[in-house]
């Protein structure tokens, strides 16, 4: 099944950033179909993969690349409607929602095998432009009684959505534990702009009975209520905090706490600033006490793995003070050469594994670990020459299967441009510059040296550097690399990686 990212770029040309945020958006909107009690489909306007437009005479269509079904609520489309298209002619909100940036709602409903369906268009703003539309659509076959939980959650769903619209909704950093934050379903509170309760559905209810509440909570404030209700001051300090900050118009992160009871609860609070006015807070609520009881022999495997990157991390730095040590001891001056090739070589894969150390998730932010590389590659080059190393644009995270080979890559390049571009003792500058997309990453590292030698070819160079570069780029990274002579002078290297999974 294709992914968002491969049907973005294969069918767009948007760029890294705009597909950051379509995802965002994607981890965040099941809960504007929970409280939609409808199912959202996510429209992009299809173009060329290199982002130029359609020839004139073609039709403008549509490609849906997502789709989230209620859980609240029947759905409205029991297929799978990701990579279908639709028209102009056949869905003219989509049209209206980008060109007039609002939010557009069909007057009639409309027929969808056998059931009646009501769609509203909503343009999904990035960057000061719309890049995106969502499509929230109610199956209106099953007749809905007004009641106030339902009101509550459509009033919550509206506000929401004109934020998907303003841009402010989801959040430019939104918070990395989405997926397990509190659910609708698990218990829902709106605050009004004093930060009183004016809705508390039933699960929130019973969520904070069990963390020692026994009456309504309607009409009472809930920052000082929560703060007195947990048991660790810390704890009940920021959980207030980031019900107080929400009122202000600040997003909060997943927040847990223990209360005197003994019940640990979730806790997320969000914003509702529809149109840039302040309209109270929604806060989330779940009691995941016998939930965190199991976790905790999930938590120690992940710590076993961990402590496994850790050590890795230490036997390499062993391995690579062995080599310094053997370098000191050798009068050889190629054999010195070898052997500091070799410590650089073994100090990259250790800075991977000291990164996976601390990560939960075994990704890896390339952008550190790049931070970490230059420095060590320029002291190499202190000695013989002046040449500054500077980094351009955003590699990202990625996978960390992906980052070994790929540091490895890049230290080699550094360090080849360091070493052979520039005479001893002369001064230059070296430049890495990435730009991502949602298909490829892409990286230049371009000097300002005296350029390649004649009749120079990377198929035939016996420098084992780029020998490990090439086998590294093509079994590992399944990507392209190429040399060339800049046209003014020194030279580049381009470095294609492609960051779909499918092969």
């Amino acid at each position: 099944m294709s992914t968002l990212s491969d049907l973005l770029a294969e069918h767009t040309g948007l760029s890294g950033g705009a597909v950051d945020h379509l995802q965002t958006v994607v981890a965040e909107w099941q809960l504007l179909s929970d409280l939609s009690f409808a199912d959202f489909l996510l429209w992009v306007p299809e173009t060329a993969a290199d982002g130029a437009p359609l020839p004139p005479t073609a039709e403008r269509r549509y490609i849906c690349v997502a789709q989230a079904r209620p859980t609240t609520g029947p759905t409205a489309h029991p297929e799978d409607v990701v990579a279908s298209h639709t028209t102009a002619d056949d869905h003219p909100q989509l049209r209206r929602a980008i060109a007039e940036r609002r939010i557009c709602r069909e007057e009639d409903p409309r027929w969808y095998l056998g059931v009646p369906v009501r769609r509203e268009a909503i343009p999904v703003s990035f960057g000061g432009e719309v890049v995106a539309v969502l499509s929230r659509e109610t199956n209106l076959a099953v007749p809905r009684v007004p009641s106030a939980l339902e009101i509550a959650y459509l009033g919550i769903a509206g506000d929401l959505c004109q934020m998907v619209a303003d841009g402010t909704f989801p959040t430019t950093e939104p918070s990395p534990d989405v997926h397990t934050s509190p659910r609708v379903g698990d218990g829902l509170l709106r605050l009004d702009t004093a930060g009183a309760v004016v809705f508390a559905s039933p699960n929130a209810l019973s969520a904070y009975h069990r963390m020692g509440h026994a009456s309504d909570l309607v009409g009472v404030r809930l920052a000082p209520l929560t703060r007195s209700l947990i048991a660790d001051p810390f704890d009940a300090t920021e959980v207030a905090q980031r019900i107080v900050s929400a009122l202000d118009g600040q997003p909060g992160m997943r927040t847990e706490a223990e209360s005197r009871r003994g019940a640990a609860v979730l806790f997320r609070a969000l914003p509702l600033r529809p149109g840039g006015k302040a309209a109270g807070a929604l806060v989330l609520c779940r009691d995941v006490t016998e939930v965190r009881r199991r976790d905790r022999a999930l938590l120690s495997k992940d710590a076993t793995i961990r402590e496994i990157h850790h050590r890795v991390k230490n036997n390499l730095q062993t391995v690579a003070a062995l080599l310094r040590l053997q370098s000191r001891r050798t009068s050889s001056p190629e054999a010195k050469e070898a052997l500091a090739e070799s410590v650089r070589r073994v100090a990259a894969i250790a800075m991977v594994h000291e990164t996976l150390s601390t990560s939960v998730d075994e990704r890896v932010d390339l952008d550190a670990l790049v931070d970490k590389v230059i420095p060590v590659v320029g002291d190499v080059a202190v000695a013989e020459s002046h040449v500054q190393v500077r980094k351009s644009g955003q590699f990202g995270i990625v996978a960390a299967e992906t980052a070994t080979p790929l540091v490895m890559v890049l230290t080699e390049l550094i360090q080849n441009a360091v070493e052979h571009a520039f005479p001893p003792g002369s001064s230059g500058e070296v430049e890495v510059s990435a730009t991502r997309s949602a298909r490829w990453l892409d990286v230049l590292v371009a000097d300002d040296g005296r350029g390649l030698p004649p009749g120079f070819s990377l198929e035939r160079t016996n420098g084992l550097g780029l020998q490990i570069v090439r086998t590294l780029v093509e079994s590992e990274l399944r990507g392209s690399l190429s040399l060339r002579r800049r046209p003014e002078t020194g030279t580049e290297a381009v470095l294609r990686v492609p960051l779909s999974h499918r092969r």
